[in-house]
């Protein structure tokens, strides 16, 4: 068994080699001793040890400065402090500084042991932890956001290159595009992976919640607010905040939102205390937010804020090559999830996850899996066992019998109003998947409602 490093750090000879022999006796623990702090010093900066047991009363450099050190250079070291003044001021500022404990002279072996156990499990658990956090951030590697295209491929070198900054990011992208995984891939790869990552979608609570919800409030700053209460960029200080659908938050907010960013401080609502923060900001929307400031919509300042490093997603129909990659990755997921045995995808239902437009992107397609497991009966997923949506956009040119035969411009016809339906009549979006001019579903509208043929 290895023995666990202790280093003993104290100016009086005689205290350094009683720690040293009882300690060692107990066959745990390799004990080495330093007479001062900067003897100390230089030993850490040679070896790692599992604990520093260190005076707090020493001449030339006292304990509390040789603690801020080993905590400013191996903050993973834990440290007990022993001091003959066992005053509570004295050990609350040593807590703070970051000591894991402390005993008080004349050592007590028995207590000092049972505090070595304790501060060897909190270490353990830490340990633990951090292990915890990489399998989570695994998760959301850049080889795990699935995509061989070169748009996908574009997104991956922009994340490497803005993780390891400050700088404020500006995700665009459609539903379900996978922009709120593009942010936990930039704030896993940062220096602040290790501190909270929040995520807040603006649209999803009722728009007088938001500046509550971001900032917090005092307690009776309005009905209802019978605490005080810490706001999100609290909560995320240290760390990233994720705001989603930023383009929705109303004009009082976003003038909060450019303090923040401006002075990084935030208010809480009914209080006039100002406090700093050090949060990173991100946000997405599927907004054109340009355009929303040409138009009024959004403050000038704040896009220019916010737009320090834009990124812009694809939807999954720009990148088809995808698609293949995607589902089978989904495919291994709820498979193993519904222990099923599925081999693999028929090439007709292959077929239609190519064809089809995908309007709810990434996550559509991974919906569209999903529901392909728990429908499938045999060992390939069928275009049968795809959701209705997927089918129907193309029944009308697959299966036809001779009796059901259509001319060109009644496939057309039904094609384009598909596309309409599958698109909640957006033309903008419908034009986009049928590569036409906009006007052109105007006037396919136009000619339908009169009864023209198109």
């Amino acid at each position: 068994m290895e023995l666990k490093k202790i280093l003993v750090v104290d100016d009086e000879a005689p205290l350094r080699e009683i720690l040293q022999r009882g300690l060692t006796q107990m066959g745990e623990y390799s004990v080495e001793v330093a007479q001062n702090g900067q003897e100390a010093i230089e030993k850490i900066e040679k070896d790692i040890f599992d604990l520093i047991l260190t005076d707090l009363m020493m001449p030339e450099m006292d304990g509390m400065e040789l603690l801020k050190i080993i905590k400013g250079t191996r903050p993973e070291m834990p440290v007990i402090m022993m001091t003959a003044y066992g005053s509570i001021d004295t050990a609350v500022e040593a807590m703070k500084t970051g000591a894991n404990d402390y005993i008080t002279k004349p050592v007590d072996f028995r207590d000092l042991l049972l505090r070595i156990s304790k501060v060897d499990q909190e270490n353990r658990l830490l340990q633990e932890n951090r292990l915890l956090r990489m399998e989570v951030r695994k998760k959301f590697e850049f080889s795990n956001i699935i995509g061989k295209s070169r748009k996908m491929q574009g997104i991956f070198s922009l994340i490497q290159k803005v993780a390891p900054s400050n700088s404020t990011v500006i995700i665009y992208g459609g539903s379900g595009t996978g922009k709120e995984l593009v942010a936990k891939a930039i704030h896993y790869n940062s220096p602040r992976t290790d501190q909270p990552f929040i995520p807040f979608n603006c649209s999803a609570i009722p728009e007088t919640l938001v500046e509550s919800e971001l900032f917090g409030h005092t307690k009776g700053a309005f009905t209802g607010a019978v605490q005080t209460k810490k706001g999100l960029f609290e909560e995320a200080n240290g760390g990233t905040l994720f705001l989603d659908e930023i383009s929705t938050v109303l004009p009082s907010v976003q003038v909060k939102l450019l303090r923040v960013l401006q002075e990084k401080e935030v208010m809480k609502i009914g209080s006039t205390e100002r406090t700093k923060i050090d949060v990173r900001m991100i946000a997405a929307t599927n907004e054109d937010l340009e355009v929303n400031m040409k138009n009024g919509k959004f403050r000038e300042d704040l896009f220019y804020r916010l737009h320090v490093f834009p990124i812009s997603l694809p939807d999954l129909r720009e990148r088809k090559e995808d698609i293949p990659l995607l589902a089978y990755h989904f495919l291994d997921l709820y498979s193993k999830e519904a222990k099923k045995e599925i081999k693999g995808i028929s090439k007709e239902a292959m077929h239609l996850l190519l064809e089809y437009h995908w309007p709810g992107n990434v996550r559509e397609l991974e919906n569209a899996i999903e529901r392909g497991v728990i429908m499938a009966e045999g060992e390939f997923l069928t275009p049968q066992d795809l959701p209705g949506d997927l089918v129907e956009g193309f029944s009308f040119l697959i299966r036809r019998g001779a009796k059901d035969r259509k001319s060109l411009d009644e496939i057309k016809a039904e094609y384009i109003a598909q596309i309409l339906k599958q698109t909640d009549g957006n033309k903008k979006t419908a034009a986009d998947i049928l590569k036409v001019n906009p006007r052109t579903l105007y006037r396919f509208e136009k000619k339908g409602a009169s009864g023209e043929s198109v």
